[in-house]
This record gives structure tokens, sequence and C-alpha cells, in this order.
């Protein structure tokens, strides 16, 4: 994997997740989703299905942040930093949506 895609990896899979999460939002409150159980007495599917793609996103987020950076130096420092701010912008611009959002 050459050092532009390594660089890349954080933010192109917080895109990705950004996407999914926000099809799966639209698709749960097209298909009535809400208020269906996903499992007995867990939330129901809607929100559950958005739960378990934003936490397997962070899960990822967090391999990249531990396997990426490689290297030395300012090239290292590089890819470290756009693997954190991938999983920092995932935490936190997709918390909302994940948790807290209902269909309106």
């Amino acid at each position: 994997m050459g050092w532009a895609m390594r660089a890349l990896a954080g933010p192109v899979l917080w895109a990705a997740l950004f996407a999914l999460i926000y099809a799966l939002h639209g698709t749960g409150c097209a298909l009535g989703w809400t208020g269906r159980p996903m499992l007995p007495g867990g939330p129901d599917l809607h929100r559950g299905a958005m739960l378990l793609v934003w936490l397997a996103g962070l899960a990822l987020h967090g391999v990249l942040v531990r396997v990426l950076p490689a290297g030395r130096g300012r090239d290292r420092r590089i890819i470290a930093l756009t693997a954190w701010i991938g999983l920092v912008s995932t935490l936190f611009t997709l918390f909302p949506v994940a948790i807290l959002t209902t269909c309106g």
C-alpha cells in the first residue's frame, strides 16, 4: 500500500461510513424499521442497524490507527494524524445519527 493510500485510509473510511449510515437512516425510515425489534429487549431494527455499522466502523478506525503508521519522521506522523482524524470524525459526526435520530 502506497504512502498516499495509507494517508487517505482514515478519511476515506469515514466517508464510506457517513454514506452508509445515512443510507441506512433513509432506508430504515422509508421501510418502517422503527419500532421493529432487532433482538428481544434490544434496540429497534432501525437504530440497531445504524449502531452496528457505527461501532464496526469505529473498530476499523482503531485498527487503522494501530496498523497504518509506518515509515519514518514526517511521513509516519502524517499517516498517524489522518488515521486519528478519521476516527475522531466518525466518532463525533456520526454519533447523533446512529444514536439520537428518529424518523420525522
